[in-house]
């Protein structure tokens, strides 16, 4: 990269998105669009879907029974419905292993899911989160970028994970430790080799595993903050649910969840975003040189584009009718419901025309679709993390993308998690010319 660029500043209050005029038609889709500066040639600019989705047909059956849906109006019916639950995630397995205790929030429904989320909103809210958070996310920022001018080469997945940990440490409560290293744990939790039969041997030495991990993250992260709030709450997660009466089993259960949720999703997005900005220069440029709404723009039309989780599962708990095409469909009590994000959000009567490419400032048809459009969910489930997410993600960027000489030396390597419906970006090594 030799490209020079400005460093990033508050101050500078150029907007990016001045010039910036939507595809007005088939033909504008194979020139540059004046003042975007992303080259709209390029069919699609995606770089984790396993294969184009579009919501060619926004909702279907299949020879299964289960409903798919890649229409962005048919997904918000579905996710806002009361008569659905949640499906993806592992959501049988757990409910089968938490008879006897309180469910994490992730699976939680009705007026129980309500209320959590009422009372934890606050810890999540955006003012919470530039008063009480933003300083911490700005000073470990800056050890990470230090340590890699330090050694001048780096990967990226590794300092992003070290990022959304600590962050996500911060407002979950994870803030005491008996050894350092609780990031290099949870990965170790989450980064599980593919699902095989239970009762084979790779199958149970795989789940031995697991415990190994979820015990070693108890003893040494989870436990000793419990002990702390409980000499002296604190604002944050696990005061709370010590306030809730939740046991220890129960409380490291929803650290996990809070860690897949956020620890492991913002990792890839801060990822995914410098991969994209460093490849195109022009949208670096003006991504540095931008005011904060307008970076987040940036930031929010390629978590559009590149949803982290990919798919949300719901299961219907009554007959849910929805509106199609123009038709009246009814999906049955007990229907599995599958949501493509990567369709939803490629939904051209949203998003208008070249969904598959980055324009960022592009004008989104529809009442109230944000910007990122389904990429935080939507409804009652809907990501509570977002605003932390695209802080810490903004906040690093600014300072990565802003070393002038940075290069990336190789292509990253793609996966995919199929529990979480996530893909994993790795092997995003960085160096200083």
């Amino acid at each position: 990269m030799t490209d020079v660029v400005q460093p990033y500043s508050e101050n500078n209050t150029a907007s990016v998105f001045d010039t910036v005029q939507p595809i007005a038609s088939e033909q504008a889709v194979s020139k540059q669009i004046a003042g975007c500066p992303v080259d709209h040639g390029a069919y699609s600019q995606q770089k984790t879907a396993s294969h184009p989705e579009t919501s060619t047909v926004p909702l279907e059956r299949d020879g299964q029974g289960v409903w798919h849906v890649r229409g962005f109006e048919e997904a918000r019916s579905v996710l806002r419905s009361t008569d659905t639950r949640q499906a993806g995630f592992g959501a049988d397995e757990v409910a089968k292993a938490t008879i006897t205790m309180n469910v994490p929030i992730l699976y939680q429904e009705g007026k129980a899911h309500q209320q959590q989320r009422k009372q934890t909103a606050r810890y999540f809210a955006p003012k919470t989160v530039t008063v009480e958070y933003r300083q911490f996310m700005e000073t470990f920022a800056d050890q990470l970028i230090a340590e890699f001018k330090r050694t001048g080469h780096a990967d990226l997945s590794q300092l992003s994970l070290k990022l959304a940990v600590a962050v996500a440490s911060q407002v979950v409560g994870l803030t005491e430790h008996r050894l350092p290293g609780m990031d290099r744990r949870l990965n170790a939790f989450f980064e599980q080799p593919p699902a095989t039969a239970k009762n084979s041997l790779r199958g149970r030495l795989n789940d031995l595993h697991q415990t190994i991990t979820v015990i070693a993250f108890y003893f040494l992260d989870v436990q000793p903050a419990i002990q702390t709030r409980k000499r002296a709450a604190r604002e944050d997660v696990i005061s709370h649910l010590i306030g809730l009466n939740y046991n220890d089993r129960e409380i490291v259960t929803e650290c996990v969840t809070y860690a897949a949720a956020g620890m492991v999703t913002t990792r890839e997005f801060i990822s995914l975003s410098a991969w994209h900005l460093i490849e195109n220069s022009a949208l670096r440029q003006r991504y540095l040189i931008a005011a904060e709404a307008e970076r987040y723009a940036i930031l929010y039309e390629i978590l559009r584009l590149e949803p982290v989780v990919s798919h949300l599962q719901r299961r219907a708990t009554a007959d849910i009718p929805l509106q199609s095409q123009g038709a009246s469909v009814v999906i049955q009590q007990g229907d599995l419901i599958d949501i493509h994000l990567h369709a939803t959000n490629a939904d051209p009567g949203i998003v208008g025309d070249a969904p598959l490419a980055i324009c960022p400032g592009r004008t989104l048809h529809g009442e109230h679709v944000p910007e990122m459009v389904m990429s935080f969910g939507d409804g009652h489930h809907r990501c509570p993390g977002a605003y932390v997410a695209i802080q810490e993600t903004d906040i690093f960027l600014q300072r990565l993308l802003a070393l002038d000489t940075l290069q990336m030396k190789q292509m990253p390597t793609i996966s995919w998690n199929h529990v979480a419906s996530s893909y994993e970006i790795r092997q995003v090594m960085l160096t200083l010319a």
